[in-house]
């Protein structure tokens, strides 16, 4: 095997050219081998949960300010401002120092930022330390951290059978007790 890199021979005008280490013998015959061109191989990123979901992620940034209505499959993730209305199949979330105003309908909502509106999760809605929600929610699960503040009505853990019969109201008091 020759190596290259070799300085050229004095009084040579091609520099660019490699020269072997190893002077070639001419009694030996060469052998030409075909150069096959490499294709790189892109790595592939580990799978997240999203991707494993086939959704797409949205991602609204700290410095941008939207008013209307978001709808879709995809998950979308709130930095910055939003007015309007939420509707999405996906995962909601809503960053530290972002503010929504919005009615937001979505399988799970994570707030760490501002929320003013009323929230339907099918499955969970996470208010984070430092997260602030004014606004009715309802959810199958419902995660509070120390620290988050709240004004508003909750409903949670109900089946929607359960649900559906007290369509909005208060579930009715025991008359147990009281004056006849």
């Amino acid at each position: 095997m020759a190596l290259w890199n070799q300085p050229a021979p004095e009084g040579s005008n091609d520099k660019a050219q490699p020269q072997p280490s190893q002077p070639i013998s001419s009694a030996a015959p060469v052998a030409s081998t075909p150069v096959t061109p490499v294709t790189p191989v892109t790595p592939i990123a580990p799978p997240k949960e999203t991707v494993a979901r086939d959704r797409r992620n949205s991602v609204f940034g700290p410095g941008v300010t939207i008013e209307g209505k978001i709808e879709g499959d995809a998950d979308v993730h709130i930095a910055g401002k939003f007015k309007g209305d939420i509707h999405i199949k996906g995962d909601f979330s809503v960053d530290k120092g972002a503010h929504v105003a919005a009615k937001i309908d979505a399988a799970n909502v994570t707030i760490g930022g501002e929320v003013d509106g009323n929230i339907v999760a099918s499955a969970q809605v996470k208010l984070l330390e430092g997260g602030q929600l004014i606004g009715d929610v309802k959810a199958a699960t419902l995660t509070v951290a120390a620290g988050s503040r709240m004004r508003g009505n909750v409903e949670f853990g109900w089946s929607p059978t359960e649900a559906s019969k007290f369509n909005g109201q208060a579930q009715p008091k025991d008359k147990v007790g009281a004056a006849g």
